[in-house]
């Protein structure tokens, strides 16, 4: 008996969606994932990537320069799909505010704005932006929120050590910084607060909805017929908001998502190997 492999039996199978919106990568800082966000930018295709924001730590990177291999890599990743046909856009964020100064500009093919608005399959109209704007500590208080980020930078440093010896007792991956989001009451109040606020404003500039990041919180929720949506990060969560061919949306959580996909693409390779030792045996 012998079984035919055709060429495409032998290519990895890939994610494809209408559009794909990231925020909060925080390139530059030693928290950054890189790596899964390499790894989710080589399982995945679309036809429009939106880089919503903080993609680069330029506050951390003024204070203290980190800069490794990977980091360099993303931004290479984002380039090449730009030049292969994807089309980019890179919304200016707070942490990387510096670049406001010089937008509307290209970046090779990468177009950098303050705001953008996504038409959606279903022909709806979504007010692309970081969201640091609709932040009332970012707006009248801007030192109190680069104390925080130092705060955050720490608690994440602290994470490492506690993750460290989590996996000593085979235990997986813990956000001490997520933990505490959703334990102390001024933190949950402070996400609806600000998820509520720029909804308000997506249905004051007649919106169908407001896609964001900022807060480091993936949501999909409606506000009295505003449709709010938040990318995640990819520091505590390593998340992603996909717009799908039907025109739904919807969250990644990579972590999750990774073990199903890869796991299937390597039962796939092993069902190939076996049926080329078929064939050969044959």
């Amino acid at each position: 008996m012998q079984i035919e492999l055709k060429k495409k039996d032998l290519m990895k199978p890939i994610l494809k969606y209408k559009s794909i919106f990231i925020s909060d990568v925080h390139l530059g800082t030693k928290g950054c994932q890189a790596d899964k966000l390499l790894e989710f930018f080589k399982n995945t295709r679309s036809e429009k990537l939106y880089c919503v924001g903080d993609i680069i730590d330029v506050w951390a990177l003024q204070k203290n320069f980190y800069w490794p291999q990977e980091h360099n890599d993303v931004i290479q990743k984002i380039l090449r799909k730009a030049r292969h046909g994807t089309e980019v856009y890179y919304v200016i964020g707070n942490h990387d505010e510096v670049f406001r100064k010089f937008i509307p500009m290209h970046f090779g093919q990468i177009k950098m704005i303050n705001r953008v608005i996504h038409q959606s399959v279903l022909n709806k109209k979504y007010l692309v932006v970081h969201g640091d704007a609709w932040d009332g500590v970012m707006r009248y208080a801007k030192w109190l929120s680069k104390l925080g980020a130092i705060a955050y930078e720490m608690l994440l440093k602290l994470n490492v050590v506690i993750n460290f010896f989590r996996r000593l007792r085979g235990k997986g991956q813990w956000s001490l910084a997520k933990f505490l989001k959703y334990k102390v009451k001024n933190a949950v109040k402070y996400m609806g607060e600000y998820e509520k606020t720029i909804a308000e404003y997506g249905k004051k500039k007649k919106f169908d909805g407001i896609i964001c990041g900022h807060i480091h919180h993936a949501q999909n929720e409606n506000y009295d017929g505003v449709n709010y949506l938040n990318c995640g990060d990819w520091v505590e969560s390593c998340t992603a908001l996909v717009e799908n061919f039907d025109g739904t949306f919807e969250i990644i959580y990579w972590d999750k998502l990774r073990e199903e996909f890869l796991d299937n693409h390597n039962n796939s390779d092993k069902e190939v190997i076996e049926a080329q030792d078929l064939k050969k045996a044959s």
